[in-house]
């Protein structure tokens, strides 16, 4: 490296850091994060001092971390560090009654705003035929609330008014 250049850590230093997607994380990273969540302290690259962040980490992954320190793909004492408080959030088709009001949620998002001082299911009907809802509903989606937001963007790309309808 030669030129100096401030790393996320030491940009989150006193706040929250997120790491997404823990899960995916090679060996050889997995071993460094730990290091620097055990000790606090981290080195840019080419430096040879280092010094002390004081960072919150919230990490999210869609993997079972557990299996994959029985399997041997992640350490067994990066859990143990990174898990002191456990929040599982279910998939999407295993809360399927949210979707109607989600997929309103990013339309809007996407649209620059909305009413949100309409009625919910005013605000649903506005937006997406009852045949719409009822597609989006029974999907699978098994890339989540990031393939609704995808297939939502799709949507309003495509349609020249409201409400989107299936074709």
């Amino acid at each position: 490296a030669d030129t100096q250049r401030t790393g996320l850590f030491e940009m989150a230093n006193h706040g929250t850091i997120m790491l997404d997607e823990i899960g995916e994380l090679p060996k050889s990273v997995q071993a460094i994060l730990l290091r620097v969540l055990e000790s606090g302290e981290i080195r840019r690259v080419g430096d040879n001092q280092t010094f002390h962040v004081d960072v919150r980490v919230i990490c999210a992954t869609h993997r079972n971390l557990e299996d994959m320190v029985r399997t041997g793909d992640f350490r067994e004492d990066l859990l143990f560090r990174i898990n002191p408080f456990e929040i599982e959030i279910p998939s999407l088709r295993q809360r399927r009654d949210d979707i109607p009001l989600l997929a309103t949620h990013l339309y809007e998002r996407r649209q620059g705003g909305g009413d949100s001082a309409k009625n919910k299911v005013q605000r649903i009907e506005s937006v997406f035929t009852t045949e719409a809802i009822t597609a989006l509903e029974s999907a699978e989606w098994k890339g989540n609330v990031r393939e609704l937001a995808n297939v939502i963007e799709h949507a309003s790309i495509l349609c020249d008014e409201l409400p989107i309808g299936i074709q």
